[in-house]
Order: C-alpha cells, then sequence, then structure tokens
C-alpha cells in the first residue's frame, strides 16, 4: 500500500507541474490540454512506462544461452527474494550501466548494458544483479520508471514554452500572459521535476544497496562494482535522455542538462562506505 501511495502522490505532483506548463503555453486552453496530456500520461505510464523506456534505450532480449552467468545468478537470487525471475535484456552500449523496470515483480525486466559485463568480474556484477533484484524486491520500478517518463514530457513541454515565450507565442491575451514569467516557468519546471524524482531515488537507492548485498551474500563486491561505474561513467558517455537517470544503478548523465543541475542519486562514495559498514556488522 505505501508504493501505491508514493506513486499516486509523486504523480500528482508530476501531473500539477505539467498542468502549470500548459497554463503557461496556452492559458486555459493550454490547461485543459495538458490536464488531458497528463491524463494519458498517467494511464499510459502505469502499462506501458517501462516498455517506453526499454524502447528509447533498443534494448533486445538477453537469452540464457547468451549470458548463462546472469540468468543463472538472477533466478537463484529471484528465489531467495521471494519474487519471480525477471526478464533480462541488453543495452547495447559500452557505457558501463543497469536497471530494473516493470509495474510490478511479475513484470519486471533487468536491463544490463553490453558494458557492463567488460568492466566488472562475477562477483561484481552478482552484487549490481541483486542491487537491480533490490529494487524490484522492494517495488521502487514503478515509480521510478513512471517518473523518468514524465519528466521526460515535462522537459519537452518546457522547451516548447521556452520557445513560445522568446518569440512572444503561448498564453491568452485577455488573461495577460506574462513572457517573462512563462520563460522562468519553463526553466524551472524541469528542475522540480528532477528534485521530485530525488525525491523518490535517494532513499530508495540507499535500500536497494542494502538489500542487493544480502542478496548477494557480501557487500563488498557491490561497493567495488559501484566504484568501477563511477568512474566508468565520467570516462563512457551513454546516449539517451537524462530525464531516464534515476532508473540506473549509478547516473550516467553527469553534468548534462537542466535536468542534471540536481542528482538523483546519493553520493556514491556515501553508498560505498555504508556497504564497508554493513560488511563490518556495524
Amino acid at each position: 500500500m505505501t508504493s501505491q501511495i508514493k506513486t499516486v502522490f509523486f504523480l500528482g505532483l508530476l501531473t500539477g507541474l505539467l498542468m502549470l506548463l500548459g497554463g503557461f503555453l496556452g492559458g486555459r486552453g493550454g490547461l485543459v490540454f495538458a490536464f488531458g496530456l497528463a491524463m494519458i500520461m498517467n494511464v499510459g505510464s502505469y502499462w506501458y512506462s517501462d516498455r517506453i523506456v526499454l524502447r528509447m534505450y533498443k534494448a533486445v532480449p538477453l537469452s540464457p544461452g547468451d549470458a548463462p552467468h546472469i540468468h543463472r545468478v538472477v533466478e537463484e537470487m529471484a528465489h531467495v527474494a521471494g519474487i519471480p525471475k525477471p526478464r533480462i535484456v541488453l543495452i547495447p552500449q559500452d557505457a558501463p550501466n543497469a536497471f530494473a523496470t516493470g509495474r510490478n515483480p511479475e513484470n519486471a525486466v533487468v536491463a544490463v548494458t553490453r558494458g557492463i559485463v567488460n568492466i566488472l568480474d562475477a562477483d561484481e556484477l552478482r552484487g549490481v544483479l541483486g542491487h537491480e533484484l533490490g529494487h524490484i524486491a522492494n517495488r521502487d520500478i514503478l515509480i521510478q520508471t513512471v517518473a523518468a517518463v514524465m519528466a521526460g514530457t515535462i522537459v519537452f513541454v518546457a522547451n516548447i514554452l521556452q520557445w513560445s515565450a522568446l518569440f512572444g507565442m503561448g498564453g491568452d491575451d485577455e488573461e495577460g500572459s506574462n513572457p517573462l514569467a512563462a520563460l522562468a516557468m519553463a526553466f524551472l519546471a524541469p528542475i522540480a521535476a528532477t528534485l521530485i524524482q530525488m525525491a523518490i531515488s535517494r532513499s530508495r537507492e540507499y535500500l536497494a544497496d542494502a538489500t542487493g548485498a544480502r542478496l548477494a551474500g557480501n557487500p563488498l563486491p557491490l561497493a567495488g562494482a559501484l566504484g568501477k561505474l563511477e568512474a566508468a561513467a565520467h570516462q563512457v558517455p551513454l546516449k539517451g535522455s537524462p530525464a531516464t537517470e534515476n532508473l540506473f544503478i549509478v547516473n550516467p548523465f553527469h553534468g548534462r542538462g537542466a535536468v542534471s543541475l540536481f542528482a538523483t542519486h546519493p553520493p556514491v562514495q556515501d553508498r560505498i562506505a555504508r556497504l564497508h559498514a554493513m560488511a563490518q556488522g556495524n
């Protein structure tokens, strides 16, 4: 029930942002349009947000024959977590990273990039997979995926509003539209969407680390994996939308765009320190 309440609450905040943008863009007509768009996005996000994100990253199924170790480890830890084995897909990119998505454990997907298997050893990869299964077991995946899709929509509408404000378009003249206020809203809305993603993601990352470490049987390989992935994220860029950064185990879009002004992930060094403390029994 807690996960469902959080989903409704944060969807409400993102919907409110989208409606504000619509109002600035087109007055009463824009407000009605944004409300309709928000309703479509809310329903569509619930049922299709995972497909949208996987299609965005051109994910393809990863068969047991292609990756027997990954399938074996995921099946084993899913059994320990008491959840169905999720589908496993491959993102054909060299940037090393991973995420989980889906509306519930019965429809969950774990996505790994091609690059992650090149830099992590077997134990570190087990730790990462445990982290993603932790998100699934803790029922984080729906709200994180929906937030990513909704934030992407807000950024898209905000970009339209920026151009409309700069060229004096948008709003109802009889309502005294203010181009400066519209321009300010266009810049502030993506930041607000990111702050909402931060509220969703930060505490859930710590919890997924702890859950994943327990599933993997040892916190230290996950700590080592986080250090490697964080370093690689600065060197090998991921091609995709910064609005989806909250999905990944480490932020793959350091310093890119307005949506990345605030980190949706807690500092990796803090996460590593917590895992080391967990290993020491503190």
